[in-house]
């Protein structure tokens, strides 16, 4: 039934049918909002939620749960969740809740200009990288996108598909995103993207 609401929203909807699958698909793709239950098989619902928490992966995350008493609410937003439903629920009132993160996490990220990355910042604005002894290095507005997307999530590892959806709007076929992986490796040493094999890129250590 969720699956069919949020397609009706216009979402691109991936199950995990437990907290085993859960954890890989957090780990593994990019996405702009997750939904968890806390009663998931293999790995419980919140236990997921912070070990994602600790991976790095900052995707708003509402919980939607059958416990909804006042202590099981604070354990979910202390878990990092950033917002929890309790059973029986709402559907519209689900949709809004999940437009309202949307729209937090897309401000946050507009506002936000510099990311750490090792020694290095990356100005998104400006499109330069200040390294650790000071000297910088300009971008293209596609390679300091993808930069941006591998700093912003450094323990997480984009498919290529993800980095299209995500820096290039489709726009290019998968080829395009070792192109630009290339280039970064030429501006700022082969260290700074990591090639994770059979799956994708993620932030490297340079």
């Amino acid at each position: 039934m969720l699956e069919e609401v949020l397609a009706d929203e216009g979402y691109v909807v991936e199950t995990a049918r437990d907290g085993q699958r859960g954890l890989h698909l957090g780990l593994t793709r990019s996405y702009d909002v997750l939904v968890l239950d806390r009663g998931l098989p293999a790995i419980e619902g919140l236990d997921l939620l912070g070990r994602l928490r600790d991976h790095g992966v900052g995707t708003p995350a509402l919980v939607l749960s059958a416990l909804g008493n006042p202590a099981d609410r604070v354990a979910g937003l202390d878990a990092g969740a950033e917002d929890y439903m309790a059973k029986p629920f709402d559907l519209d009132e689900l949709a809004a809740r999940l437009r309202a993160l949307r729209r937090r996490a897309s401000g946050a990220a507009a506002g936000s200009t510099t990311l750490r990355f090792g020694a290095h910042r990356l100005d998104t604005s400006a499109r330069r990288v200040t390294r650790g002894d000071g000297t910088t290095v300009d971008l293209s507005e596609r390679e300091s996108a993808l930069l941006a997307l591998l700093a912003g999530h450094p323990h997480q590892v984009f498919s290529r598909a993800d980095v299209l959806r995500s820096v290039f709007d489709h726009a290019e076929d998968e080829g395009a995103v070792d192109t630009y992986v290339y280039y970064l490796r030429r501006k700022l040493g082969r260290d700074v993207v990591t090639t994770v094999r059979g799956l994708g890129y993620r932030m490297g250590t340079s």
